[in-house]
């Protein structure tokens, strides 16, 4: 699923698991990301060069694939 920047409409470049960029209108956003499941908000887990999201209530790992994000201003 692509992320389209709410200014522009513009496809967002990803810079990281949780930040996207628009090269269109040069804007930054933060990603939140949710559970596909249950909706609630995903903690992010990085160790050792490894990426990773974790759902409290779910009590599991969640693929950066699977997950639900909206996007919002920095």
């Amino acid at each position: 699923m692509q992320l389209q920047c709410p200014k522009c409409n513009h496809e967002l470049a990803r810079s990281s698991t949780l930040k996207a960029h628009c090269p269109a209108c040069d804007c930054d956003f933060k990603l939140d990301a949710a559970c596909d499941k249950c909706g609630s908000q995903l903690e992010l887990l990085q160790a050792c060069g490894a990426t990773n999201l974790w759902c409290d209530k779910c009590n599991e790992l969640k693929s950066k694939s699977t997950a639900v994000y909206s996007v919002k201003p920095l």
